[in-house]
């Protein structure tokens, strides 16, 4: 668990669907998804998002952002790969929470075993592609005009981190 000084990270919780779910409706549009995430009920969402398979920062008991984390395939050959994908709530960008949550997600994979975090990124979200290049995220791939979306075609690129064995 890491605490800042006005947020706490930690595993997701049962307790946590509503507002998880709330800030899915608020983060995932046209510009950040292909498809946006429209939960249709409490029961879906845990179905799909389990507690524990999110990394949520919380102030006090708000949810600011959070990172999720699955396995890509249930194939043994590829258990030491998370996809992950990460939501910040608008009102609380530009804070650090981010970061810490990305932070807090290599910490997290390198302690289950995991040395590759990989994820998708639209063409047309270039502050995401600039934060994740931050981060250490290199390109492994491009889908080029994958989608179309609000009349555009857009590319899907695909990149990933390598955690690092610490000292």
């Amino acid at each position: 668990m890491l605490i800042s000084h006005t947020y706490t990270i930690r595993p997701s919780e049962i307790k946590d669907a509503a507002q998880l779910m709330e800030l899915d409706a608020l983060v995932w549009d046209k510009h950040t998804s292909p498809a946006p995430f429209q939960w249709r009920s409490r029961q879906q969402y845990l179905q799909h998002c389990p507690p524990g398979s999110q990394l949520i920062a919380v102030q006090g008991e708000r949810v600011c952002g959070y990172v999720g984390f699955y396995l890509p395939t249930g194939m043994p050959v590829n258990r030491h790969v998370y996809e992950i994908n990460i939501a910040v709530h608008p009102h609380d960008r530009r804070c650090g929470i981010a970061t810490a949550l990305m932070d807090a997600m290599k910490q997290h994979a390198f302690e289950q075993g995991i040395i590759k975090l990989r994820l998708r990124v639209l063409s047309s979200n270039p502050g995401a592609i600039a934060f994740y290049k931050q981060c250490g995220f290199v390109t492994e791939g491009r889908l080029v005009s994958e989608f179309y979306i609000a009349g555009k075609y857009v590319d899907d690129i695909l990149m990933s981190y390598f955690i690092q064995a610490k000292g």
